[in-house]
C-alpha cells in the first residue's frame, strides 16, 4: 500500500511536469512525442507477451507498427495539406498492409497467420490508435496552457477514478462488480471512484479558470463519464491478462506492475476526452 502510494505521487508529479515543460516547446510538443514513444516500446512488449505463443506476432515489428501510427500525428506538422487524423487513418492502413506482406513472405503452411494479424490489429489499434488521442488532444486547441489543463483531465480522471474505487471498496466494498475479471472491484468502489472522478474534474475547472462551458455540472458530468470509461479500460486489460493466466503485465513499476497496467484506464478515457470537447468547441457559438 505505503509503495503504491508513493510511487503513484511519484508518477503523477512526473506527469504535471510533463505537462507544464511541453507548454512551452509548442506546437512541436516533443516531451509529449517521447512519453507517447517510450509507451509504445515498452507496452507494446508487455502487451505481446501476453498473446498465447503459437500465433504471438514478433515484438520488434509491433512495437515498429505502434510508432509509426503514434509518430503521424506529428506528419502534419511538415504536410500541412493532410489533417492528423487522416495522417493516422493512412499510417493504420499502411501497417496493416505491410504486416499481411510480412505473412506473405513468410508463408510456407497453413496454420496461425489470421490470428497473428489479428493480434497485430488488436496491439496497433489499442496502443497506437487510443494512444494517438492524447496527442488529437494536445492540438485540439491553439492555447498549449488550455490543452495541458484538457490532457490533465484526460489523464487524471481515469487515475482518480482507479484512487477513488481503491480506498471507497476497502472501507465500503460489499458487492463485488466483476468477479471473475477483477475479483477485488466493488460496486461501492465504483460509486466512491466515479465521485472522486466528479470531483477532481470540478477541480480543473475552477482552478482553471472555466474549461467547460457549461460551468459546474458539465464538468461533473465529465468527470463521470469519463471515469466510467477509465473503468472499462481497466477491465478491457483484465480481459487480456485473464485470457493470459497473467497477474500483471510485467513487474516492472513497483505497486502497480508493468507499464500497461499503468495506462490501461488512460487509453481508453484519451478519445472520450478528446470526443467530448471537440464537439463542445464545435458547439460553440461565435463570438
Amino acid at each position: 500500500m505505503r509503495t503504491r502510494i508513493v510511487v503513484g505521487n511519484l508518477l503523477a508529479a512526473f506527469t504535471i511536469a510533463l505537462l507544464v515543460g511541453d507548454t512551452y516547446l509548442a506546437p512541436w510538443f516533443p516531451v509529449l512525442f517521447t512519453a507517447l514513444a517510450f509507451i509504445g516500446v515498452v507496452a507494446t512488449r508487455e502487451l505481446v507477451s501476453l498473446f498465447p505463443a503459437d500465433t504471438r506476432p514478433a515484438p520488434a515489428p509491433t512495437i515498429a507498427a505502434v510508432l509509426v501510427v503514434m509518430a503521424a500525428n506529428w506528419l502534419p506538422l511538415a504536410v500541412q495539406w493532410m489533417t492528423r487524423m487522416e495522417a493516422v487513418a493512412v499510417a493504420f492502413v499502411g501497417v496493416f498492409m505491410a504486416a499481411v506482406l510480412v505473412e506473405l513472405a513468410r508463408f510456407r503452411e497453413p496454420g496461425g497467420i489470421v490470428p497473428r494479424l489479428g493480434l497485430v490489429v488488436f496491439a496497433v489499434a489499442y496502443l497506437g490508435l487510443l494512444g494517438s488521442a492524447f496527442a488529437q488532444l494536445r492540438w485540439l486547441t491553439p492555447d498549449p496552457a488550455r490543452s495541458s489543463w484538457l490532457l490533465g483531465l484526460a489523464i487524471f480522471i481515469p487515475k482518480g477514478a482507479d484512487t477513488g474505487a481503491y480506498f471507497a471498496g476497502r472501507a465500503f466494498g460489499r458487492h463485488r462488480m466483476t468477479p471473475l475479471l477483477s475479483p477485488k472491484k466493488t460496486w461501492e468502489g465504483l460509486a466512491g471512484g466515479l465521485l472522486w472522478s466528479a470531483l477532481t474534474a470540478i477541480g480543473f475547472h475552477l482552478v482553471a479558470g472555466g474549461l467547460f462551458g457549461h460551468g459546474i455540472m458539465e464538468a461533473a458530468a465529465f468527470g463521470i463519464v469519463v471515469g466510467a470509461v477509465g473503468v472499462l479500460g481497466d477491465l478491457a486489460e483484465s480481459l487480456v491478462k485473464r485470457d493470459a493466466q497473467a497477474k500483471d503485465a510485467a513487474a516492472s513499476i513497483p505497486g502497480f506492475g508493468g507499464l500497461l497496467d499503468v495506462v490501461d484506464s488512460v487509453l481508453f478515457a484519451a478519445p472520450v476526452a478528446y470526443l467530448w470537447f471537440a464537439v463542445s468547441q464545435a458547439l460553440a457559438p461565435v463570438r
